[in-house]
């Protein structure tokens, strides 16, 4: 290397690169939410086509659930299945008056979801008559999320956030089901911990502390608790995180136990605090909805591992099948967690960073794989993490078309079911297809994003270089 000065930029020059910086930010934010307008309004288009006059008794369109059988990406929506038989088309505050009757169905305004993605359904009814108004006053609730998603992480990985814009998964997805407030919570979360540790020109220390941070994001994990459930696994790795945070790998000190526990307690009391109004006023509404959850059987309809392939080995959905499915599902499920934050714990060890957001991806990829049921948009859970964790991109190829796949034979087999008609060779394949394609990609994930290294510029958020010494790294994960 040359020993000659190096030259320092001017104040011009220096502005002129920080122009040119947000200009280029400024460009990704652009292309990245008219993206992700496009491919929502082309979700809201294709949904639309199940509803729509004439309409039958209690606002349900005559359309649905079919629309038009040739239509490539599939009409049919939660948001308008769930108008008819939870009481939302009769405007029932959820959860505080209804219950679940001895045959397993719910009443009085109980809806199968936690209460706050319950609470968006009777936001979403409110002035709506019809199947048709409630989807789209639906649509009007979910789009924000669906636009702030984008923007986190637009500054997270910069142009990589296309991979969530401008891919199927968004049209397919985005207005199926109440899948947007909740993904919001889990990309909320990582951003509040990634803008936490930039540097403070100001101060030129981090913007907040590692414990404040955590527990802000925990917080998040535990709202999108209370609207799909899965972000609440995140507290764990969350907390190994701050626990670890400055320790010493090998070493027994400087493990900030009492950082960890402030993050538990924060995600604890946030889920009390939403709950406790549910329990105190409509105990068995509120019990209801987790009562249906845990008897709801893995049949045609849950797209699982389980009734795929579980089912041709104990002679259909037998009694046999159905205990083996309760046994192993929640056992393996524990199972996959404990390998997640172990693996991470082995990386602390030996790199002395916990990555907690890779073991967050990875405890969902255990969650999806062995649950016993696996909806077909969950993968706007996942498609997240393929955006900030450097996956290998044949894998998240894989999973997306293997996902489009899916989508557009399992309702097709459904119409199939429902009327009787001859099955056809290519939905049957594509279904199992998609279903296995999933899980052998999904176990291969299970390990790998553990070690995935984050995208830029989100690996380099909070890198502060230190004086006579190497640089000190106040990454997230």
């Amino acid at each position: 290397m040359s020993d000659a000065p190096v030259a320092r930029p001017t104040g011009s020059s220096r502005l002129g690169d920080t122009l040119a910086g947000r200009g280029h930010t400024t460009l990704i934010l652009l292309v990245s939410l008219l993206t992700s307008c496009l491919t929502m309004l082309w979700s809201y288009q294709a949904k639309i086509k199940c509803g729509g006059p004439p309409f039958l008794a209690e606002g349900r369109s005559s359309h649905w659930p079919v629309g038009d059988p040739n239509a490539v990406v599939p009409c049919y929506s939660d948001l308008m299945f769930l108008w008819v038989g939870r009481d939302i088309n009769n405007h029932v505050f959820p959860y505080i008056n209804g219950g679940i009757s001895p045959d397993g169905k719910l009443f009085g305004g109980v809806v199968e979801y936690p209460v706050l993605s319950g609470m968006f359904m009777w936001l979403g009814a409110i002035g709506a008559h019809t199947d048709t108004e409630f989807f789209q006053h639906s649509v009007w609730l979910l789009v924000p999320f669906g636009l702030a998603i984008t923007v986190m992480l637009a500054f997270m990985t910069r142009w990589w956030v296309l991979l969530w814009s401008a891919t199927p998964p968004l049209v397919l997805y985005a207005f199926h089901n109440w899948e947007l407030p909740v993904v919001a919570t889990v990309v909320g979360g990582v951003a509040v911990m990634a803008w936490s540790s930039t540097i403070s020109p100001r101060t030129g220390e981090r913007r907040l502390s590692v414990r404040t941070a955590a527990i802000l994001a925990a917080i998040l994990f535990a709202v999108g608790f209370c609207l799909k459930l899965y972000p609440g696994f995140f507290v764990l790795p969350l907390a190994a995180y701050v626990l670890t945070y400055g320790a010493v790998p090998g070493a027994r000190k400087a493990l900030d136990w009492a950082g960890a526990v402030w993050v538990a307690i924060a995600a604890t009391v946030t889920v009390v605090a939403i709950q406790l109004p549910f329990m105190v006023l409509g105990f068995e509404g509120w019990k209801a909805a987790l009562s249906f959850q845990g008897e709801r059987k893995s049949d045609v309809d849950t797209n699982s591992i389980w009734y795929w392939g579980l089912r041709h080995f104990t002679g259909g959905q037998t009694d046999t099948y159905n205990s083996l499915v309760g046994l192993l599902s929640p056992v393996l499920i524990m199972a996959s967690f404990a390998l997640a934050v172990h693996l991470g714990w082995r990386a602390h060890q030996r790199d002395g960073i916990y990555p907690w957001i890779g073991v967050c991806a990875s405890m969902l990829a255990g969650f999806m794989l062995f649950h016993k049921v696996h909806s077909p948009q969950y993968t706007l859970w996942i498609l997240p993490f393929f955006v900030l964790l450097k996956v290998r991109w044949p894998v998240i190829a894989a999973y997306l078309v293997a996902d489009f796949i899916l989508d557009t034979t399992i309702f097709r087999l459904f119409g199939i079911y429902t009327s009787g008609s001859p099955m056809q060779w290519w939905v049957i394949t594509g279904v199992n297809v998609g279903v296995w394609v999933h899980a052998v990609v999904l176990a291969y994930l299970l390990f790998a994003f553990v070690s995935a290294p984050l995208r830029e510029p989100l690996a380099s958020f909070g890198r502060q270089p230190r004086a006579g010494g190497p640089e000190r790294v106040l990454t997230p994960s």
